[in-house]
């Protein structure tokens, strides 16, 4: 599938277009983190053209919405970044429509190059945009490598007067480049209330669980799971999970409760458990008072970093803003490269980053394009 609109260009035409200009200053020595201020396509290019060509294991970018909104300093908000009428300009999201697809669409094909085989690209989008994006990624990255469409629970609900349901959420597309992406599965630990719900009985010692039947669906002929446990076979059209020999173990250890009427159940206890499994809906709220337009919430970023890049995972976000995907790789032991053509973000980067240099003393190469 594919969308169509109004300057669009062929990816041959994309890649091969020659950049308007060259970094001031660089050694590009991949080893070491890089801040970019200029334009991020003619970056990618240089970067592309330079030694960075499928480098990056995670690609993470956070880019205008197309909401045709001007964003400013509120001077009278103790300097800190609002949508204020007057003040210095911050960012502007002006582009719209076809215009807006095909700056997007271009950056992504660039993207899609410096990805590494096993490397993931999440991108951060609103509502009223993000299905054509998703459209565009599509025919970029292949469907067949999109993973999740996550939804971000991004605040409180709000009493809207307009004649539309409020809207409390965005959302974060999420391809691969191949099949094989670098993946770590990570468990949230259980809330007490979930504990309570799931693992609804106590034992003597205080300890939650629950029960689980011992026999699944299907039955295997002169097998061994088809055989008596304790005298009892599997239901009809059914067989044990184990065989019956393991099925002694578990009673032995007092693993198996039984039920009134005999029915044997494995016992599975909550403390033993790692966690749940991370879901396609998160709620990470942004901070109240940011330090930048669109700053996102760290703990957002850390759990993207963590499941879709090891240590020492090279590590791009292409509209960095206020750079918490790259305090989030400091943090986490991954190299990086941000870069933003907006000289506010470039500063409030720089100042972030000059916080964590005690504890982290992140290696930084700051270029001009």
């Amino acid at each position: 599938m594919r969308l169509e609109f109004e300057g669009k260009r062929s990816v041959e035409d994309i890649l091969n277009e020659e950049t308007t200009s060259t970094p001031a200053c660089a050694t590009l020595k991949i080893d070491t983190n890089k801040l970019f201020f200029g334009d991020n396509l003619q970056v990618m290019k240089f970067l592309l053209k330079n030694g960075y060509k499928e480098k990056f294991d995670l690609i993470y970018i956070d880019p205008p919405f197309a909401t045709n909104t001007i964003f400013r300093i509120d001077s009278k908000r103790n300097s800190t970044i609002s949508m204020a009428i007057d003040g210095e300009i911050a960012y502007q999201d002006t582009l719209i429509g076809d215009a807006f697809l095909s700056f997007i669409r271009d950056r992504l094909v660039v993207a899609r190059e410096l990805l590494s085989p096993k490397g993931s690209i999440y991108l951060h989008i609103d509502y009223k945009i993000g299905h054509y994006i998703k459209l565009v990624m599509d025919e970029i990255f292949g469907i067949s490598n999109f993973r999740n469409d996550i939804t971000r629970i991004k605040c409180n609900p709000k009493n809207f007067s307009r004649k539309a349901y409020g809207n409390i959420k965005d959302l974060i597309l999420f391809y691969s480049k191949t099949s094989n992406p670098i993946w770590h599965n990570f468990t949230l630990p259980y809330t007490k209330e979930e504990i309570a719900k799931l693992y609804n009985k106590i034992d003597v010692n205080g300890r939650h669980y629950t029960t689980i039947p011992l026999h699944a669906p299907g039955e295997t002929r002169n097998g061994k799971t088809s055989q008596a446990f304790k005298g009892i076979l599997p239901p009809k059209g059914r067989h044990w999970r184990s065989a019956p020999e393991e099925l002694e173990k578990l009673d032995r250890l007092g693993l198996i409760e039984w039920s009134k009427t005999k029915n044997p159940r494995k016992i599975v206890y909550a403390d033993e458990k790692e966690g749940k499994k991370i879901q396609d809906i998160w709620e990470f709220k942004d901070p109240q008072y940011p330090s930048y337009p669109t700053e996102k919430n760290l703990d957002l970023l850390k759990q993207i970093i963590n499941i879709s890049s090891n240590k020492g995972s090279l590590v791009l976000d292409f509209f960095c803003g206020s750079g918490t995907t790259l305090i989030a790789c400091e943090e986490l032991g991954r190299r990086w490269v941000g870069i933003d053509k907006s000289s506010k973000a470039i500063e409030v980067v720089k100042k972030r980053l000059s916080k964590i240099s005690n504890l982290y003393s992140p290696n930084i190469e700051i270029i001009k394009f």
